[in-house]
């Protein structure tokens, strides 16, 4: 006989934790900023392309290590032949596959430039600013021998923050290079590769706890105002000294120079301080130089990034919208080479507020692009085995909600007026009889 004490269980209307609904505002105000990233896209030549929201886990490369399962991050499941699928945590892993696919094929000619975007999916716990389910555009070239290629990238990113109703001034693209950090590495010997990413961290977090901050967490350590202690790098004093003298020393960091006529100076768009001294990106770099000589990885990044630089120069992009930023870290396990993201004015990072004041809507949906070459992680490579370099800026949708967007359209707000003055009016009515 049936226990009638227990009470059915009833369905319960809710929304998985991480996930977002989107109203007809913000769905017109998204489809106004994928058509505007559209346009530039193919304006520099990239050509689109689709890929499906599944892949073979392995061709992810997110089985975990040593494992026959696949990592907690993917939302993944096995197929009725027992080969493990999962959905997209990038939109970069599905070009790798497509590429190799079709390498030595009339369908791929090197470089071979394309972009996409679509939603993509994390297996992770929600919170702030992290969501399951959110929406990337990536711009990538494949197989270019120069660096022409992240210069290429970086003017692209610049172009496409304007066309998003950014204005001129209130962003700056910053670059960087991993191999300079590896640079340092080499310097100061550090051969645990958790204790660099450790450090990677630390550096990362320069924008958001500042300088202090940041020593203490190459150290021992770090207690922030709620009490919650992070464990440090635990590097030497003198270690942090050296990364310290990197990252904040005055005689590289404002790298200024007196001359206006230089030929690397862009005139109207070159970075200015309070004496009308010019900052000048290829300066700044070589003041960095001292601190990786003789490292080869080092001494690489150096020449690369100067020629980065040059081709920027050459093309009339100056250091108010892309500037040289030695802090810049970036995919910390993801990138192996040059490195670039978007932030605000006075270093306030985009995806924070990324609509300054006169903004568009397509523009406050986007959080900040970044991008760079993927390296380590994604393996899959065409036969016969060949090694491609590949170079990508990527924009992602943001993937905190916010209640409503800041600022709609007039037509919006006159219309949500007019609903509340008509459900007022049948209440009054309402009451009467």
């Amino acid at each position: 006989m049936a226990d009638k004490s227990k009470k059915p269980n009833k369905l319960k209307a809710r929304l998985p934790r991480g996930l977002a609904d989107r109203g007809p505002a913000e769905i017109a105000a998204t489809r106004h900023m994928v058509e505007a990233i559209r346009l530039q896209f193919e304006r520099y030549g990239f050509e689109p392309v689709e890929t499906p929201a599944f892949e073979y886990t392995d061709a992810l490369g997110k089985f975990l290590p040593d494992q026959d399962r696949p990592n907690e991050g993917v939302f993944s499941f096995k197929d009725d032949d027992e080969q493990w699928l999962s959905l997209r945590y990038d939109l970069t892993a599905p070009l790798a596959r497509y590429v190799a696919e079709r390498l030595g094929t009339e369908n791929i000619v090197l470089p071979y430039r394309s972009y996409r975007y679509g939603w993509v999916f994390r297996n992770e716990k929600p919170g702030p600013g992290r969501f399951r389910q959110f929406m990337q555009f990536d711009a990538d070239t494949v197989g270019a021998p120069t660096m022409a290629a992240d210069a290429e990238l970086c003017m692209l990113a610049a172009d496409t923050m304007e066309a998003l109703g950014i204005r001129r001034g209130d962003y700056v693209v910053k670059v960087n290079d991993r191999r300079l950090l590896e640079g340092v590495r080499e310097r100061i010997g550090v051969k645990d590769d958790a204790q660099w990413l450790t450090v990677l961290r630390a550096i990362d977090k320069l924008d958001r706890l500042g300088p202090d901050a940041v020593r203490a967490l190459l150290g021992e350590g770090r207690k922030d105002e709620s009490g919650d202690f992070t464990k440090g790098a635990g590097l030497t004093s003198k270690d942090i000294a050296l990364i310290s003298d990197f990252l904040f020393a005055e005689t590289h960091m404002r790298g200024f120079e007196l001359s206006k006529d230089s030929s690397l100076v862009v005139k109207g768009d070159e970075l200015e301080n309070e004496s009308g001294w010019i900052f000048s990106n290829v300066n700044t770099i070589f003041g960095l130089s001292q601190f990786v000589e003789s490292t080869q990885s080092g001494e690489r990044a150096i020449t690369d990034l100067e020629n980065i630089f040059k081709y920027l120069a050459a093309s009339g992009y100056g250091s108010k919208r892309v500037r040289f930023d030695h802090s810049v870290v970036r995919g910390l396990e993801y990138y192996t080479g040059p490195v670039y993201e978007a932030a605000g004015a006075g270093h306030r990072l985009l995806h924070r507020r990324l609509a300054p004041a006169g903004g568009s809507d397509r523009a406050r949906q986007a959080r900040r692009p970044g991008g760079g070459r993927p390296g380590r992680r994604h393996r899959v490579r065409p036969r016969p085995r060949r090694r491609l370099s590949a170079h990508g800026v990527r924009f992602a949708r943001r993937r905190h909600p916010r209640r409503a967007l800041s600022r709609q359209s007039e037509e919006h707000r006159e219309s949500a007026q007019v609903c509340r003055k008509t459900r007022r009016t049948v209440r009054r009515h309402s009451r009467k009889r």
